[in-house]
């Protein structure tokens, strides 16, 4: 491994996450924050509350994220990478705002910002850099400067990462079956005009067709489809849904499904209950074989992806990773990416 200078511009990472609950009476808050400014209705916000509550109201994602950063210390110390790292949430404590005032108040200057989501579209790109700027914002005129990493849909160590989940959940299946089993890969839905406003859907695409070729499965045994959708039920998202998938794999003859989040990064509870519960009880009814493939969560090879993308930025390393039909993302999103549209 070569190990470059890091930028003595940079002196802190800042990771940033979704944030989650952590206990049953952190679940309604929580959701205030996410659904804040969302034509979401109320009823549809207590009906993902109860989801929360039937896992104990805790979500796993802060604890997954606590140990990407103590997996992550090494991997950087190995690159000659020793700054110091915090961690802010978009919806639930650490809040971004908390981390920014602590950032200033330690004299921090520039920071180098992993966001946890791999694609763009308003929410998952956007949105976290308006946070930031707001963070920012709050902390006072010597809050840092934060530069966000580029999205990260096609590095090759997220495509391993994702291809060595998904030839782990393919064991599963007996051996004898496999020829004849469906993937479906499932992202979070996001409405039409979003989607029309961004490259989401193109790049799942293309992190699904690069994964099914790294595991060995061909075009035809895998689906994009999306799950976890909110909003109005006449409002158009993205479709299919995993569980009108589902029905139609049966329809179509098929015994065996491996249904694998590609959209998300770790088992959080829209894994749980919108796959591991819902999902799963529509396969069992329309005996199918159910096997859901893990998150890439904080296995070595997306530990050692993560490290690169914040190496490449602070040594100024002008090379820039990617497998399949697309060039690496800009490190700089375009003034008019993402744009939030809504109708």
């Amino acid at each position: 491994m070569v190990i470059a200078v890091p930028d003595p511009s940079y002196d802190a990472i800042l990771v940033v996450g979704f944030g989650g609950p952590e206990k049953p009476e952190d679940v309604i808050p929580f959701l205030e924050n996410v659904l804040r400014d969302r034509n979401v209705p109320r009823e549809r916000m207590l009906e993902v509350a109860a989801h929360y509550r039937h896992f104990g109201g805790k979500s796993p994602i802060n604890d997954q994220m606590r140990d990407l950063i103590a997996k992550l210390r090494p991997e950087l110390a190995g690159r000659g990478i020793r700054l110091p790292i915090y961690w802010g949430n978009r919806n639930w404590r650490p809040l971004l705002t908390e981390t920014l005032r602590e950032m200033t108040s330690a004299g921090i200057r520039r920071a180098v910002a992993y966001v946890s989501s791999a694609y763009s579209s308003y929410s998952s790109c956007r949105q976290y850099l308006e946070d930031i700027s707001r963070a920012r914002a709050a902390a006072g005129p010597d809050a840092p400067q934060v530069d966000k990493l580029r999205v990260f849909f096609n590095h090759p160590l997220f495509i391993a990462a994702s291809a060595e989940r998904l030839a782990s959940a393919l064991r599963q299946v007996p051996e004898e079956r496999r020829e004849r089993l469906a993937v479906a890969f499932t992202a979070h839905s996001i409405p039409l005009p979003m989607a029309r406003g961004s490259r989401y859907e193109e790049q799942l695409r293309e992190t699904c067709r690069l994964t099914a070729e790294r595991a060995g499965i061909p075009s035809s045994r895998w689906q994009l489809v999306y799950q976890s959708r909110s909003g109005r039920p006449g409002d158009p998202w993205l479709e299919p849904d995993i569980g009108e998938h589902l029905r139609h794999l049966k329809s179509e003859g098929i015994a065996d499904v491996v249904v694998m989040p590609i959209g998300f990064l770790s088992d959080h509870l829209e894994i749980l209950y919108d796959l591991d519960h819902e999902a799963r009880q529509i396969a069992e009814s329309e005996g199918l074989n159910f096997v859901r493939a893990a998150t890439v969560g904080t296995c070595p090879l997306f530990v050692q992806m993560v490290a690169e993308l914040i190496a490449e930025r602070v040594t100024g390393d002008p090379r820039r990773s990617a497998a399949g039909d697309f060039p690496a993302w800009p490190d700089t999103c375009a003034a008019d990416c993402c744009a939030r549209q809504t109708a």
